[in-house]
């Protein structure tokens, strides 16, 4: 392995929550009179902190969202997390071949420390992740493209951010390693290779990866 740390975005990389959230995201928006369709929503919101969605909407709109929104936004997805969320295919098989062969492994997601858990409980990835490899944007305050994120991953797992790899399928992801000085694999599955300018190598099949690294 060319790498000391493998640093996992968590929403479309590790469980299947893109669909599921963006297409919640989509009909909330539009009901509080900001019209967003599922395709803009992935365009405009992949891969954003909660905050973000707060400022693009007021930037566009001139309007605020109101102040319990993010409770709401949450409430709805975790129900539909529980009915319906799933690991994205090959996500196992690759935490699988990391720990077999001694390769650290962190998850840095823009979503908020409950998402995370809550997502990865329901599709079994909480045995591959404990507390001291999970990091949110709610620990360093701005979300991507800012680096923040990955390098506070980078520190407390302590590597050096240039042995680090990210793992990311959005392009404020992808923004968000290039800042930190990190190489970065894009995974293409929900998101056009064509948008994620910047990667190092770009893939389509997760259970490819662990390979793609070495």
């Amino acid at each position: 392995m060319r790498y000391d740390l493998v640093i996992f975005d968590n929403d479309g990389v590790l469980v299947d929550s893109e669909p599921i959230s963006n297409t919640i995201l989509a009909a909330y928006l539009t009901e509080l009179g900001h019209p967003t369709s599922y395709e803009e929503s992935l365009r405009d919101y992949m891969g954003s902190a909660m905050h973000r969605i707060h400022e693009v909407v007021q930037e566009s709109s001139g309007r605020q969202l109101p102040d319990d929104f993010d409770d709401v936004f949450h409430g709805r997805v975790f129900a539909a997390f529980e009915r319906e969320l799933e690991p994205v295919p090959g996500a196992v098989q690759v935490l699988e071949k990391l720990a077999a062969d001694g390769v650290p492994y962190c998850v840095a997601s823009s979503g908020s420390h409950e998402r995370i858990r809550v997502g990865h409980r329901k599709t079994g990835l909480d045995r591959w992740f404990d507390e001291g490899c999970v990091f949110s944007s709610q620990d360093v305050g701005r979300g991507k493209p800012a680096p923040d994120l990955f390098l506070y991953a980078a520190e407390r797992m302590g590597v050096p951010t240039q042995n680090c790899v990210v793992v990311e399928d959005s392009p404020l992801g992808v923004r968000a390693a290039n800042a930190a000085g990190m190489d970065v694999y894009g995974f293409a599955a929900m998101t056009p290779a064509a948008r994620l300018v910047g990667a190092t190598q770009v893939f389509s099949d997760m259970g490819e990866l662990a390979d793609l690294l070495v």
